[in-house]
């Protein structure tokens, strides 16, 4: 049995706008699911109607079992972590930690176990007499995620945790999120625009767009299935390249005099077809090669990240007229305004029908 599943859950205001349109998945017990998607998505929406601060207007929001949507927030045993931390600042460390427990009326010794607990988990015992303005950024987001540890919920809910911590610290405390969720086997909800955080914590990713469900899979299914060209574009940096073209004669992609061969299209002779190809799916193509797949263009931008660049060339034939390729330092780095020719690799190549 799913620990929390929601099924055909939707959200319509009085306005007649839909926030949500009838999404479904299912989490198990101590999973990490990410909901994912761009700004307006539903992703958020989604998220408060399984804590009860939205009401759902359609569709069934089950909690181990039990069909929740009429309960109060307070009694659907999930603990919530927004992304503005929402701390007390005239309490300590200490105080704001205990007051889920306070207001509940558990019993001082309870109350005391149970924030060293979480201050021990979260390393942050040192902490526990300062109030929030003495903190930074990432020592408040710890003193949230323990105000929700004590509560011991069933589900923890997360609405983008990090977004305001700087590149180092989020990277960090994606680590320290993840390590907290395996110790405490505790089923989590975290909701990120940000791919990266999803690919790199998610057990399983809920892909979100205009109120919809695009996609629910594994970070790998995701990247290596995408199910449309919308999960294709959103998942991996840079970004997708995608080629508008048909099929023709022989499984061939064809557009202009971009020839590529595909193995099991799927897709009739010529059907109006797009062709995602990853950046990190070209290499540089040998010198003479007179193959029909090769791209020339010009290069226009570089991305020095270290073991890896990103280069982008011009091509008529590319979606937004250029395409991305990731080159190792081991390749020979092109400058900015050479004429570079690449060819496609057999993997990393996705093709969607253009409707």
């Amino acid at each position: 049995m799913p620990h929390l599943e929601l099924r055909n859950l939707e959200k319509q205001y009085a306005s007649g706008s839909d926030a949500v349109k009838g999404i479904s998945f299912a989490a198990g017990k101590g999973e990490f699911v990410v909901l994912v998607g761009p700004s307006g998505c539903g992703k958020s929406t989604t998220l408060r109607m399984i804590a009860g601060l939205e009401e759902a207007t359609g569709g069934d929001i089950i909690i181990n079992g039990k069909r929740v949507n009429d309960l109060a927030p307070k009694d659907r045993d999930i603990a919530m972590v927004f992304q503005n931390y929402a701390l007390y600042p005239h309490l300590t460390v200490y105080e704001n930690i205990a007051f889920p427990l306070a207001i509940r009326k558990e019993q001082k010794s309870t109350i005391e176990a149970a924030v060293h607990s979480a201050a021990n988990l979260l390393s942050i015992t040192k902490l526990l007499e300062r109030k929030p303005k003495e903190l930074s950024g990432g020592e408040r987001q710890r003193v949230a995620l323990g105000r929700a540890i004590v509560r011991s919920p069933q589900v923890f809910l997360f609405d983008e945790p990090l977004s305001n911590l700087d590149a180092a610290l989020r990277t960090e405390m994606r680590a320290e999120l993840k390590s907290l969720q395996r110790r405490l086997g505790t089923t989590m909800v975290y909701v990120t625009h940000d791919q990266t955080e999803a690919m790199t914590m998610g057990d399983t990713i809920v892909v979100m767009n205009s109120g919809k469900l695009e996609q629910v899979g594994t970070p790998r299914a995701i990247y290596d299935e995408p199910a449309s060209p919308f999960v294709a574009r959103f998942l991996g940096t840079p970004t997708i390249n995608m080629i508008a073209g048909k099929m023709a004669a022989d499984s061939y992609f064809e557009a202009g005099n971009f020839r590529l061969y595909i193995p099991s299209p799927q897709f009739a002779e010529g059907s109006d077809v797009l062709l995602g190809i990853r950046p990190e799916a070209f290499a540089v193509a040998s010198a003479g090669s007179t193959d029909s797949s090769v791209v020339s263009g010009t290069v226009e931008l570089l991305e020095r990240l270290g073991g890896v660049t990103n280069c982008y060339i011009t091509s008529p034939i590319a979606e937004r007229g250029r395409i991305a390729i990731t080159l190792s330092d081991s390749d020979a780095l092109p400058a900015i305004g050479d004429e570079l020719r690449i060819i496609p690799r057999s993997q990393g190549l996705h093709l969607f029908g253009k409707k």
